[in-house]
């Protein structure tokens, strides 16, 4: 029985790679990191973690989903969860994810978000997490270790956020045209077109989505194109025909609103972006 018991003692506190949270959401440790590697089409349905979640795209793109809206997470940039946020992930493509886990305590001490939003992530921020990654699940808080996990999260903190996020608001018919935006996204789509989708009138949809997504039509569905801008680019295909599927007027249109983004035109995305 002693030997079994210190087996899997010994289980508990290997390195984190290629592992779930779920047997280590009790560790006594403020702040846990793990790396997973999924496949093209992997779905993570409705979920909530009892800690902060700091998903990593090393490699790939991930679609997040709640509630409130949909975010992307293109390759070499992360996602934030807050502690008891419900939320689906969609991997766009294999997918190498890598997430710290944060405590209550962390969260608060560095004050991160109590909404998801999308981050650069910076070199130092790399190297912190391949590092970490690679520490027993039981590391020495008091030596190199916690004081890297410490570095890790104020790091985390410090990140810039990025507008990759498209907000869903809660009244079924404005939801309802939105989510046929999601499923196919045009810049061209008219104003009047969705308020008479939605049943109301141009006046009554404009102020109603505004007051329930906090932007206008026109910027909101800017963010769903891009969005799916992102995910068709990390597919392979062309800058040109991504434009024209999205409905933009011409590439030179849809490389303005891109670049304002994510502070690259689409080409040099492409040509940058890590390889799945």
């Amino acid at each position: 029985m002693a030997r079994r018991r210190s087996q899997a003692d010994d289980d508990r506190i290997r390195a984190m790679r290629n592992t779930l949270l779920d047997p280590f959401e009790d560790l006594p440790r403020a702040v846990v990191v793990t790396a997973n590697d999924y496949a093209a089409g992997s779905v993570f349905p409705d979920h909530a973690h009892r800690r902060g979640q700091f998903a990593f795209a090393s490699r790939g793109t991930i679609s997040l989903t709640t509630p409130e809206g949909r975010w992307l997470v293109p390759p070499q940039r992360a996602c934030w969860v807050p502690a008891g946020v419900a939320h689906a992930m969609t991997m766009r493509g294999p997918v190498t994810m890598l997430n710290v886990f944060v405590a209550a305590e962390e969260v608060e001490a560095v004050q991160l978000p109590a909404r998801c939003c999308v981050y650069g992530v910076s070199a130092l921020l790399r190297h912190l997490l391949d590092d970490a990654v690679d520490l027993p699940a039981l590391y020495d808080v008091d030596g190199r270790a916690g004081r890297l996990m410490q570095l890790l999260v104020a790091e985390i903190a410090a990140m810039p956020r990025l507008s990759l996020h498209a907000p869903l608001p809660r009244d079924p018919r404005l939801a309802r045209v939105c989510q046929q935006m999601f499923d196919a996204p045009s810049i061209a789509t008219a104003l009047d077109q969705v308020a008479a989708a939605a049943g109301m009138s141009r006046r009554t949809f404009t102020r109603q989505f505004r007051a329930e997504t906090g932007v206008g039509f026109a910027e909101w569905r800017q963010q769903v194109c891009l969005l799916a801008a992102i995910e068709r680019l990390d597919a392979g295909l062309p800058v040109t025909r991504v434009a024209l599927d999205l409905g933009y007027a011409s590439p030179s249109a849809f490389s303005s609103a891109f670049r304002r983004v994510l502070g690259q035109a689409p080409s040099r995305y492409v040509e940058t972006r890590p390889a799945t």
